[in-house]
């Protein structure tokens, strides 16, 4: 296997590192993790968009794409709400399990709307820093 080199530049590499610290991880694994993480967002976004032309009846993405919009609109209300229950229910795995169903509805959300899991790290991205309370009242009115 090739090795690959990517120049970070040091205010990066601080970034990981104390990323990686508040973990207990160096700084290069806590970039090889920010990247696997990263990957599954992408891949998953591109199995979504590569499901636009399926046939509707062959494709459950290919339905919340392209069919009624009040189906995926159900369907980003259910997986959040049951999110919440298994939260409050204190079970953790069910959280991940139902976190993912979420994050997964968003990502198909994110491409019948046209926008991607880019735009929304971009968002977060600009909020690093900023108390939730602050980026809560810069926002009003401009959702």
């Amino acid at each position: 296997m090739a090795e690959r080199f990517v120049k970070l530049s040091d205010g990066d590499w601080a970034r990981f590192g104390a990323l990686g610290a508040g973990r207990g991880l160096s700084a290069e694994a806590a970039l090889l993790e920010a990247a696997e993480l990263g990957l599954v967002f992408l891949e998953l976004e591109e199995v979504v968009r590569g499901r636009w032309d399926a046939e509707l009846g062959g494709s459950y993405v290919a339905g919340l794409l392209r069919g009624p919009e009040d189906g995926l609109l159900k369907k980003l209300s259910e997986e959040a709400a049951e999110a919440g229950l298994a939260a409050k229910g204190g079970d953790a795995a069910g959280l991940a399990r139902e976190t993912a169903d979420l994050w997964f509805h968003c990502v198909v959300a994110l491409a019948r709307y046209n926008t991607g899991v880019r735009a929304v790290a971009e968002v977060l991205s600009a909020r690093a820093g900023t108390s939730g309370l602050a980026e809560k009242s810069a926002r009003q009115g401009k959702n």
